[in-house]
């Protein structure tokens, strides 16, 4: 009797700490997407679908494409890059897009961004060019936004035509999620917090 006691306590605690590590995660997510520094973003299509996991848009970034000048911390000996994070930090400009100014690799910026500026996480993989001249290829874990079926080809024919944009909150850590896709000044679609 107390072993079968002990499996069933064994096995609540299991479950309460499934729950609790599943709610941490989506309570982490709200508060960035409810706290963090709101960054506009101009979209630029990408053409692949995956129509097995629901209809969503591929978006891509002018901060996508980052040019090996806007790097601070470059490797003199090296000729491409590695694999690992990068940090870009971002300005707000004229049009109220907001764009790259500077980059670092690794996980920190070297200096701290000042007034109207963040810092946004990313990645890089290997093998990019570190000439002059030439870009290497970011990815911030936001490029893919799922939409109400049956809009995802829509959308992306009206990104061909017009300017799109992304609202994305950045926590203080450079960690970011898309809030809402902009059409104009229209908000299209809006990430619920739960």
């Amino acid at each position: 009797m107390t072993s079968r006691y002990n499996i069933i306590i064994a096995a609540a605690v299991l479950a309460l700490a499934q729950i609790g590590f599943l709610g941490w995660m989506i309570a982490g997510r709200a508060a960035l997407l409810r706290s963090g520094q709101e960054v506009l973003l101009k979209v630029e299509p990408v053409d692949p679908r995956d129509l097995l996991r629901g209809d969503f848009v591929r978006l891509g970034y002018e901060i996508s494409r980052l040019p090996v000048e806007k790097i601070e911390n470059l490797p003199e000996s090296e000729l491409t890059a590695t694999e690992g994070p990068v940090v870009v930090r971002l300005k707000k400009d004229a049009d109220g897009y907001w764009r790259a100014t500077a980059a670092w690799l690794g996980d920190a910026a070297a200096t701290p961004a000042g007034a109207g500026e963040v810092d946004i996480a990313g990645r890089i993989g290997s093998g990019w060019s570190l000439a002059p001249g030439s870009t290497i290829g970011v990815d911030y874990g936001i490029e893919r936004f799922y939409v109400p079926e049956g809009e995802g080809l829509a959308i992306e024919r009206d990104m061909r035509v017009r300017s799109f944009g992304i609202k994305l909150a950045v926590g203080k850590d450079g960690s970011s999620q898309i809030k809402a896709l902009v059409d104009g000044d229209k908000a299209l679609f809006e990430e619920p917090l739960y």
